[in-house]
């Protein structure tokens, strides 16, 4: 087949993408790339759904005003709580859903919401959590019930401290957590393919992957070396967030796409970049 249906092949690519890491990797393979596969976190439902729950709730029976969604995550494992609790829970949780503004950081959550027939009220400015902040600065907040998903187990200092300055009332909850997916021996040797270098390009799609392969890297006491390797190497970030996290380690982001946040067109950033 010919370079333009194959327009990356020659080229290896690592992948610390966990939850469709299938999906991407398929995407990147038949355009002819290799994948150097390494899901480096996994998500996981809370391990005491039980203030999950109580929120859920709380939501339905005390209505808030706003609901700030910041991952699509968030919503479809507070959907997930709902129906596995059982009682009619997650139906009267999604037409609460339907009667507050709802709030997004990017356009995961927009999604999440769409596949419920909803969709967001409010977009942020830019998908993070600055652009959350920047894009409620001028309301009046005073009094204001605000409910906000976190995400793992961050409390998103930033944005919880901005709300209460500004007089709202605030409720958060986190329904999922991180863990580490794969064994540290393999992020190990993740490490080692980056600074040897035995690909050409990594792919971020969140900014837990970039911790913990530093962190990984911190422990094996060749930080400083994977940093190097990096800047020889094609960084990709999925959106600004992980772009963020990247540029404050000091990691270069050579690309990332414009305004939808997703592996299509990730992957169509990275052909433009390594394509044949």
């Amino acid at each position: 087949m010919s370079s333009e249906t194959l327009p990356l092949t020659g080229r290896r690519i690592a992948l610390p993408e966990s939850r469709e890491l299938d999906l991407f990797a398929d995407m990147l393979i038949k355009r002819g790339a290799d994948v150097l596969r390494c899901p480096l976190v996994s998500i996981h439902d809370a391990p005491d759904q039980t203030p999950v729950l109580a929120w859920l709730q709380a939501f339905i029976e005390q209505p808030v005003d706003d609901l700030i969604l910041l991952t699509g995550e968030g919503l479809r494992r507070l959907l997930a709580s709902a129906e596995r609790a059982g009682g009619g829970l997650c139906e009267a949780f999604v037409v609460k859903l339907g009667e507050v503004r709802k709030i997004t950081r990017g356009p995961k959550p927009g999604a999440a919401l769409r596949k419920i027939g909803l969709k967001p009220d409010v977009l942020a400015q830019e998908p993070t959590t600055e652009g959350v902040i920047q894009t409620l600065r001028a309301e009046n907040l005073q009094g204001r019930r605000v409910a906000v998903q976190l995400y793992g187990t961050e409390p998103n200092v930033p944005l919880v401290t901005f709300l209460q300055e500004a007089g709202a009332q605030i409720s958060t909850v986190a329904p999922y957590v991180y863990a580490d997916d794969v064994e540290d021996a393999q992020v190990e040797a993740l490490v080692r393919a980056l600074i040897e270098p035995a690909v050409d390009a990594i792919a971020f799609t969140s900014a837990t992957q970039v911790r913990r392969l530093l962190q990984i890297a911190r422990r094996m006491q060749c930080e400083s070396e994977l940093l190097v390797a990096l800047a020889g190497l094609t960084v990709a970030a999925v959106g600004p967030v992980v772009a963020d996290e990247l540029r404050e380690r000091g990691i270069r982001v050579d690309l990332m796409p414009q305004e939808s946040f997703f592996m299509k067109p990730l992957v169509r950033e990275l052909v433009k970049a390594l394509g044949a």
